[in-house]
């Protein structure tokens, strides 16, 4: 059995998300294998390149500069935190990212993923990279498209761009099998119409996959069938805090895969409910 954390729009919370992942094993006794992280890590390893938006909730939350803070530079607590994990962070590009730095790894880097952070835990898939996690005798094939459409045509830094576009023409034609898409955008018209991304919904009609999970649109979490009459598609909550500081539904997300098939369910549990804005830091 292959088992899966997943989470979108951590906005610099990636810290977060591996306290999540450790108390849930904690809890359960059940073992995390790999994370699923649908984009806007926050990837600013330098703060003078802040987009507009995270500096704005930057200085109301430290945490979201949770990538330069956290991951840019080896702290043994955050070290001891991971050494007790088996899994990585497999995570597509959002808009909210440094998209230079992010470009330059990505070029020095083959294979369908490259590292991003100090402690070589947290990796970003290519665009239109299929890649197979496989453990004994259970494989997930996992498709990540990043960045988020445009209807304007602007291919700059957040925007998805032609050699990614030209990549996802490639992989249509040769119909691999694919059980997990995994974007940051959603399809487009199917959130709000006019919204979303046109490659994304090209790879659902094309090849089907079993399900599909992404964030950034900010609507509540959902379990909705796509238009293409197979794909499960799973909007998940962004890990942010609103007035009431606590976490909200659908912001954590398991998934199972056996001989039997594949099943997805929200974690629930009263433990979530310490993660707290001003608690979660100092929970160990």
């Amino acid at each position: 059995m292959i088992r899966v954390a997943l989470f979108a729009d951590l906005h610099g919370r990636i810290l977060l998300a591996w306290k999540l992942v450790e108390r849930y094993q904690r809890e359960t006794g059940q073992t995390i294998d790999l994370i699923l992280q649908c984009g806007d890590m926050g990837i600013f390893p330098d703060l003078d390149k802040l987009d507009r938006a995270t500096l704005k909730y930057a200085q109301e939350d430290r945490s979201e500069l949770g990538f330069h803070d956290d991951f840019l530079t080896p702290d043994p607590s955050i070290q001891q935190l991971l050494d007790g994990l088996s899994c990585n962070m497999l995570c597509v590009r959002g808009n909210h990212e440094d998209h230079n730095f992010l470009d330059g790894l990505e070029q020095a880097h083959r294979g369908s993923a490259y590292p991003v952070d100090c402690y070589q835990r947290i990796f970003m898939l290519k665009t239109g990279h299929p890649f197979l996690f496989q453990k004994e005798e259970v494989a997930l094939s996992v498709l990540g498209i990043g960045r988020i459409g445009d209807r304007k045509g602007r291919t700059h830094g957040p925007y998805i761009q032609p050699y990614e576009q030209a990549q996802l023409q490639q992989l249509i034609y040769k119909q691999p099998l694919i059980d997990v898409l995994l974007t940051h955008d959603s399809a487009l018209h199917f959130s709000d119409y006019g919204y979303g991304m046109q490659e994304i919904r090209d790879i659902l009609n094309a090849l089907s996959p079993q399900h599909h999970f992404y964030g950034h649109t900010g609507k509540p979490f959902s379990r909705t069938i796509d238009a293409n009459g197979h794909s499960i598609s799973w909007k998940i909550k962004e890990l942010e805090y609103k007035q009431n500081q606590l976490l909200e539904e659908g912001c954590m997300l398991i998934l199972t895969k056996d001989e039997n098939g594949i099943e997805v369910e929200a974690v629930e549990a009263d433990w979530l409910k310490e993660y707290t804005q001003s608690s979660w830091r100092y929970i160990d």
